[in-house]
């Protein structure tokens, strides 16, 4: 996989637009982001009134008319998403010199970080509009930056985790971003599945709950570890 992956994309490393943070300003980004992250969805799902956190989906607690919507989502989902893009885009300097792996970073940096931001500017309509009955802009902006999110991110996560096997390196963070990579493309087939289920709220955040673990897990690995560049 790793020789077909660079066959795909010849680029010289010094055409890589890494960032360049000390780990333990990588492993602080890590941490704030998904902190940020699960603070917001949860104060989110506490203020808004008749809410099924089980049933409904994450982005209705915070719809353009929730109360607190431009609170939580300005204070919240935005500088998660913008401390996630800088962790993404920082830690492959602290990874095996791999194209597999330094581009799945970027791909996270993408399909996490940037699309964070996005759906914390444009917030879904009011109840979501899960039938996309004459959707507006913001809402179908939302819905696509979800939807890359959840088929990008598992495939990233395998990518890593794979490219970290074959360096043979990071065994423990490998085996975790295989096993996490896998788990979240089978809660998010569920969930294309039936979007409409009566368990949709709960399967997304059990999605969301492994990429935030993900993003844990390799910042303390990123903390714990020295800098590796393997040829």
């Amino acid at each position: 996989m790793l020789n077909y992956f660079q066959f795909l994309f010849p680029i010289p490393y010094s055409l890589f637009p890494t960032m360049r943070l000390n780990q333990k300003t990588i492993f602080i980004c890590g941490i704030l982001g998904a902190a940020f992250f699960v603070i917001a969805w949860l104060l989110a799902g506490l203020i808004a009134e008749n809410y099924d956190p089980v049933v409904q989906l994450i982005s209705e607690s915070m719809s353009e008319d929730r109360p607190y919507s431009k609170e939580i989502r300005y204070f919240g989902y935005i500088p998660a998403g913008i401390l996630l893009m800088i962790f993404a885009l920082a830690a492959p300097v602290n990874m095996p010199k791999s194209k597999q792996i330094w581009l799945s970073f970027y791909g996270i940096a993408l399909f996490y970080g940037l699309a964070t931001i996005t759906v914390g500017i444009f917030p879904c309509e009011a109840g979501c509009n899960k039938e996309m009955i004459n959707p507006g802009i913001a809402q179908v902006i939302h819905n696509l930056s979800g939807l890359f999110t959840y088929i990008g991110m598992p495939i990233c996560l395998l990518l890593i985790g794979f490219g970290l096997k074959k360096a043979d390196t990071r065994g423990r963070l490998s085996q975790v971003s295989i096993l996490l990579g896998t788990g979240s493309a089978f809660f998010i087939l569920i969930l294309f599945a039936n979007p409409l289920s009566p368990y949709a709220g709960l399967f997304q955040r059990i999605i969301e709950g492994i990429f935030v673990l993900w993003i844990i897990g390799c910042s303390i690995s990123i903390k714990n570890h020295e800098n590796r560049r393997v040829d």
